[in-house]
């Protein structure tokens, strides 16, 4: 199968619309990119690599004590024995982990068949495997075991090797792969269960070079507490915003920005920038134009009807991570104009 078969929900690609030209006002707000350490550590995520054994809730215990913060949290939880990508919030960070929930996920999934197949029936089977599914949550589970529908993105045979089946699977957030394998044995009429998982990829989570182990976290943060040298620390926390990299977007005015801190809800004045793809009710993120997140609204409108919009609300407000005050409020900010 070719690489760009490989399509998660987060790989779809941002539309922009130009409503109105907006500039930012420098002495304002601050570029994702150029944040502090202590900023990071609260506004910053880390794609961290889950190594086999500890829960996902130890792992985040441990990075507490690594780096001296009270509030750290995880985007989707991995099995004690299952390794790869766990996405971290840290600090106010914690509270934007919910957008990974629709950006999709992958895994590298070793499969034992309890009868030897042939290639050809595999590939059938897997075929039938693939879009929407029913699944029921395993025993051992956090959720109620009531059957529900999973999307599978894609599904790539890689290797068999007697009855060891290796696999790539793009799949909705909530679904479990374990039962996924059982319930492909069940189709087989042989019985198969999991072996091995590993996760590759949470939405712009990869593993890539921003790929880091606990042990390196922990190298990294003595460095800079012993020589104040964050150049390392900071190749490990990226700004927040990555988690809602793949989120449709809209971009406000500065003038706008106090007004969404205090919970306000966004009219057609002060956008400049609209992603295409946005739809009434959905969730989407609100920026700045020097592209931070203010937080989460809900879209009143499409895109085109906001696009076309001389007055009115647009989009309500949800959710607010941008502490108060970081832009003027918009009477103070035309007195300076």
């Amino acid at each position: 199968m070719e690489k760009s078969k490989f399509i998660l929900p987060s790989d779809e690609p941002e539309q922009l619309l130009i409503k109105s030209q907006g500039t930012t006002n420098q002495d304002f707000g601050l570029e994702p990119e150029k944040r502090s350490i202590n900023q990071l550590l609260e506004y910053g995520t880390i794609n961290l690599d889950k190594v086999s054994g500890p829960t996902s809730h130890e792992v985040v215990s441990w990075i507490k004590k690594i780096l001296n913060i009270d509030s750290v949290g995880h985007g989707g939880t991995l099995d004690p024995k299952v390794t790869g990508v766990l996405p971290v919030g840290l600090g106010q960070a914690t509270r934007v982990l919910s957008a990974l929930l629709n950006a999709g996920k992958e895994y590298i999934c070793v499969m034992y068949l309890h009868k030897i197949e042939t290639r050809k029936r595999i590939e059938k089977i897997l075929k039938l495997f693939t879009g929407k599914i029913y699944q029921r949550p395993p025993v051992k589970s956090s959720v109620t075991r009531k059957l529900r529908m999973r999307e599978i993105y894609y599904i790539d045979l890689l290797e068999i090797k007697e009855n060891h089946i290796l696999f790539r699977v793009g799949c909705e957030a909530g679904t479990y792969i374990r039962k996924y394998c059982f319930d492909i044995g069940e189709a087989l009429c042989s019985g198969a269960h999991m072996v091995e998982l590993r996760r590759t990829r949470v939405g712009f989570f990869e593993e890539d070079t921003s790929l880091i182990s606990l042990q390196n976290l922990k190298d990294a943060f003595t460095i800079y507490q012993k020589e104040n040298d964050d150049i390392y620390l900071k190749k490990m926390i990226s700004p927040m915003e990555k988690m809602v990299k793949h989120l449709p977007k809209i971009f406000v005015r500065d003038s706008a920005v106090d007004a969404l801190c205090h919970g306000a809800s966004l009219a057609s004045a002060g956008i400049c920038y609209i992603d295409a793809r946005i739809k009434p009710g959905m969730q989407v993120a609100l920026m700045t134009l020097k592209k931070e997140l203010i937080g989460f609204g809900i879209s009143e409108k499409d895109a085109v009807t906001i696009y076309k919009a001389t007055k009115g609300i647009m989009v309500k407000n949800d959710k607010v991570f941008m502490k108060r005050g970081t832009y003027p409020r918009w009477d103070d900010s035309t007195k300076q104009q």
